[in-house]
Order: structure tokens, then C-alpha cells, then sequence
């Protein structure tokens, strides 16, 4: 691009999220959170999906998150890489088990407070700002065990002290604000994403919806919190996006795509239109699901959000029969193969238009500002024989993600960013690999927890510092 399009004030930078960044996991008074006990290996998928209840760790197994890539130890040195690359921007997350250990106390731990200041003026030393997640697949594992995490409406009065504490402490550092990561995935990894867990003879979604309750209303009233607090503040949702192609023109292939995109956009719906959608009281229905929605609940849903973020990483593919021989699993959620689409060293489809697709729908459906806060190929990379990482791969995908959001804003909409995600490796929430590579610096350490952590810049760090420099006027 010789002009660019993206407007002033777009901001560049990438993210991280606590739990897979961090490490020190019982320091600084930290309590233990869910993505503590989810284990590396084969158990991790049981666990996330809340087949298999995991209350306490187990000696015999390895648990990726306790030291991640030691950010705690090295947001310093980690935070000059991203202004070495010119971040105007850096998306991360707050561990809710940091300030409050537990998850019922009614006051933070000053040991936590401390050092998320530390790191928000880190950044603001940088003149980057933080977008932070109040929520980021972790939950206080106390909260689970004492009162079923989300299926509780406790959880509600919980959440609200916890945002509020964030909102004053951080008032001045922090202005934009996620509540809840992926909140569609609490129907697809419901531990991982919610700290749910299922008895064998529970109706299953009738306790995924109850929980989504409790989010949504915790969700809007964290917003009206975050006005009261600093009327500056902007609040977001944020969605795992990327929507369904039907297999095939078959007319129950295109519903059953719908019904999936549905699915997703059922949170979202509520975050931004402040109501139920009317398609819901048939997917209860059939569900056998029976809300409990007290007084008063109807009214907080109306404080909706400022804006809509979303991840994009690839497009999904459903058909009226998704149990068909090309059934795979992309990402936390089911999607037929493609044939019409590349796919990454993990499966997942890499499909540029799909971007520009999402962002058209995202925007016809809310008309509210976007922000694209996760997006990236997660690959395999190399050490050659200079020991320097010549990611190509990473720079075409980027280059071709950000060529179709600039389309998207081409097409009219408003985004307010766009943020790669794990700019710095860490720990793939997904796998619990760290051989699930994103970032743009390398991070010397294997699947089992060996290495040095040295930090290497790849060739796409100094590509994606050329982007920003040039405000996406130069992509090759």
C-alpha cells in the first residue's frame, strides 16, 4: 500500500494472557486458578471440557501455567520488546486469583495490586496502552470447589468486587477493558473457559445457560461499574470469532450454519443489544433449559458495551451432517475441512477473506466500533544455523490478515485495532504446547518446561515493526 487506510488513532500491538504468560503462580500471594490444575498431555482436553473434575494438582503431571514464560519475573525486558516494535497497544489480562486469592475476600491483596500497577506504568512509560481482560480463562479455584464456579449466582457479588477493585486500583493507567475472553467458549471448554464441571446425571446445558446468566449479568453491571468509576472508560465483549461456511448450497448445510454462527453470537447478542434474542427461547426449549432470572436482571442486561473485540484466527465449515469423515476440530470447536482453504501445522484454516467476512457480519449485526484482539498462526519454528527464525510463514499470514482488515475498513467500518496474539511465545491454551508458536520473539523452552527462557526476535518482529512504523503502509 502506498496510502494507508487505517485511521488515525488505530491502535498496533499485540497480546498475552496471565495465566499463559506469567508463571509464578504461587507467589505474591496468589491463590490457585483453574488453568493451575489443567495438566499438559492427554488428561488437559477431559479437563477443559469438564468431563473429568480436577479439584487439586497431581505430582505426576506437568502444569504449563505455573511458570509460562516467567512475564511475572521479566515484564521489563518483555514490555521494551514490545516498544521496540512500536506497540501503541499491548492486550493482557488480569488473574483474578492475584488480587483476590480466594475469590470471595472483599479486598484485594496489595501484593497483586502493586505489581499490575508496576506493569501499567511499565507501559504507559512506553506511551502503550493496556487493554486488559478482567476474565482470561481463569477463575479462583476456591470459587469453584466452595460454590461451583458460574452455575453459582454468587459468583455475580464475587466478579463485581473483583472488577471494581480493578477499576479504582488501575484508574489512570488502564482506560479500555474486556470482561470476559471467548465468553462463547464457556459452551465449548466450559472448565477452561468458566470453572464448570458436570455430574453424570446433570442436564448439561442447563447449567452452561444458567452459568452464561450469571456472566451476562456480571458482564453488565462490571460495564455500569467501569462508566461510575471513570466515565472515560470503554468496555468491551469479546467473541471467538470466525463464522461458519455451510459444506455444500444444500439448504439444511446453509441452516446448519446459521444455527452455529447463532450459537457464537448468542453472548454477544445479549452484550450489545442489552436483550435475549428471540431465537433463544427455542434453543432453551429444545435444550430442556429453564432460566432463573430474578427481578431486576432484565433491566442490568441494558448496560451494554462500548465496543466489540473479537479473535480471528481462522474460518469454520458446518453442514446439516457434522459427524461426516471431515469432521475436525478447529480450535475449541467442531468444523468440516475445507477444501477451498490452506490450513496450518495444527489444522486450523487460514483464511484471510473469512477476516473481512466476520468483520462485515460483526458490524451489520451491532453497529458498534470493532477491535480485532487476537489474531496470529500458531506454527512450528526453527533455530537455523545462525540461530535466527526466518518465519515467513508468520509474515504472509499476518500481511494477508491485515490487508483483509484494511478491506473491512475500506467497506466502511470502524476498528479500532488490530492486536497479534502471543507477540512474545507462550504457553498455547489450547495444548498446553509451547511448540504452538505465535509470537514474533522466540522464547527458548520445550512442551516439558526446559530452557532458558532467552527471548530471540524473529524476522517478523522486525517485519511487524516496519508496519507500525509505517501505519500499515508497507506489508512486505
Amino acid at each position: 500500500m502506498s496510502e494507508t487506510i487505517f485511521p488515525q488513532g488505530f491502535l498496533w500491538g499485540g497480546a498475552m494472557a496471565a495465566n499463559q504468560a506469567e508463571g509464578a503462580y504461587s507467589e505474591g500471594g496468589k491463590g490457585l486458578s483453574t488453568a493451575d490444575v489443567i495438566p499438559y498431555g492427554e488428561k488437559r482436553y477431559p479437563i477443559k471440557i469438564g468431563r473429568e473434575k480436577r479439584f487439586q494438582l497431581q505430582r505426576d503431571e506437568y502444569y504449563p501455567s505455573h511458570d509460562a514464560i516467567d512475564f511475572y519475573h521479566q515484564y521489563k525486558s518483555d514490555i521494551a520488546l514490545m516498544a521496540e516494535m512500536g506497540f501503541s497497544v499491548f492486550r493482557t489480562s488480569i488473574a483474578w486469583s492475584r488480587l483476590f486469592p480466594r475469590g470471595d475476600e472483599t479486598t484485594p491483596n496489595p501484593e497483586g495490586i502493586a505489581y499490575y500497577q508496576a506493569v501499567f506504568n511499565e507501559c504507559k512509560k512506553y506511551h502503550i496502552e493496556p487493554l486488559v481482560t478482567l476474565c482470561h480463562f481463569d477463575v479462583p479455584m476456591h470459587l469453584v470447589i466452595e460454590y461451583g464456579s458460574w452455575r453459582e449466582r454468587k459468583m455475580i457479588d464475587f466478579f463485581t468486587t473483583y472488577a471494581k477493585a480493578c477499576f479504582e486500583a488501575f484508574d489512570g493507567l488502564v482506560k479500555y477493558w474486556l470482561t470476559f475472553n471467548e465468553i462463547n467458549l464457556l459452551l465449548h471448554t466450559p472448565f477452561s473457559s468458566s470453572g464448570l464441571w458436570f455430574e453424570a446425571d446433570e442436564n448439561i446445558e442447563q447449567v452452561k445457560y444458567q452459568a452464561a446468566h450469571h456472566q451476562l449479568i456480571a458482564s453488565a453491571l462490571a460495564t455500569k461499574i467501569a462508566h461510575e468509576v471513570n466515565a472515560k472508560n470503554q468496555v468491551g465483549c469479546m467473541l471467538a470469532g470466525g463464522g461458519y461456511y455451510p459444506w455444500s448450497p444444500k439448504p439444511a448445510d446453509v441452516w446448519a450454519a446459521m444455527e452455529k454462527d447463532r450459537e457464537n453470537l448468542f453472548f454477544i447478542d445479549v452484550q450489545v443489544r442489552g436483550i435475549y434474542p428471540a431465537y433463544a427461547q427455542r434453543i432453551f426449549r429444545e435444550k430442556g433449559v429453564s432460566l432463573e432470572i430474578v427481578e431486576g436482571d432484565e433491566q442490568l442486561l441494558k448496560n451494554t458495551v462500548d465496543f466489540v473485540s473479537f479473535s480471528y484466527y481462522a474460518s469454520r465449515c458446518a453442514a446439516s451432517d457434522m459427524e461426516r469423515d471431515e469432521n475436525q476440530s478447529v480450535n475449541a470447536e467442531k468444523s468440516l475441512t475445507s477444501p477451498y482453504i490452506q490450513h496450518s501445522d495444527w489444522g486450523w484454516g487460514i483464511d484471510p477473506l473469512g477476516l473481512r467476512l466476520t468483520a462485515n457480519m460483526l458490524y451489520d449485526r451491532y453497529q458498534k466500533p470493532l477491535f480485532l484482539v487476537e489474531n496470529g498462526l500458531g506454527a512450528y519454528d526453527k533455530l537455523d544455523e545462525n540461530g535466527e527464525i526466518i518465519d515467513d510463514y508468520r509474515i504472509d499470514y499476518h500481511r494477508a490478515h491485515i490487508q483483509a482488515l484494511a478491506e473491512a475498513i475500506a467497506d466502511g467500518i470502524p476498528v479500532m485495532g488490530y492486536i497479534s496474539w502471543g507477540c512474545i511465545d507462550l504457553v498455547s491454551a489450547s495444548t498446553g504446547e509451547m511448540s504452538k508458536r505465535y509470537g514474533f520473539v522466540y522464547v527458548d523452552k520445550d512442551d516439558h518446561g526446559n530452557g532458558s527462557l532467552a527471548r530471540i526476535r524473529k524476522k517478523s518482529f522486525w517485519w511487524y515493526q516496519k508496519v507500525i512504523q509505517t501505519h500499515g503502509r508497507e506489508l512486505e
